[in-house]
């Protein structure tokens, strides 16, 4: 069942500084609609850095992993360390 932008905005909303989530927790089933969503959103407020990929990779670049640092999320190399920094999918339901 593929979820709304709005809940899949809400949920990004929830997950704190210092923690990821990814497009897979974002929408269940469905990852490359949070993808469309947040490319697509207007909303300069939402935390578009803290979505990753389920490997830890980032897909923005260099200006994601600058915000990703700055919040303290662990990296190893080119990923963010899943295992430290992944926020449990039901904490953001």
């Amino acid at each position: 069942m593929a979820v709304s932008g709005e809940i899949i905005r809400g949920r990004l909303r929830r997950v704190p500084a210092g923690f990821v989530t990814t497009y897979g927790d974002l929408s269940p089933g469905a990852p490359r609609l949070a993808g469309r969503v947040l490319a697509s959103s207007q909303e300069p407020d939402l935390p578009w850095w803290r979505v990753v990929r389920s490997d830890g990779s980032w897909a923005k670049g260099e200006r994601q992993r600058r915000l990703l640092m700055a919040e303290g999320v662990p990296i190893n190399g080119t990923r963010v360390v899943m295992r430290d920094a992944r926020i449990d999918p039901e904490a953001i339901l």
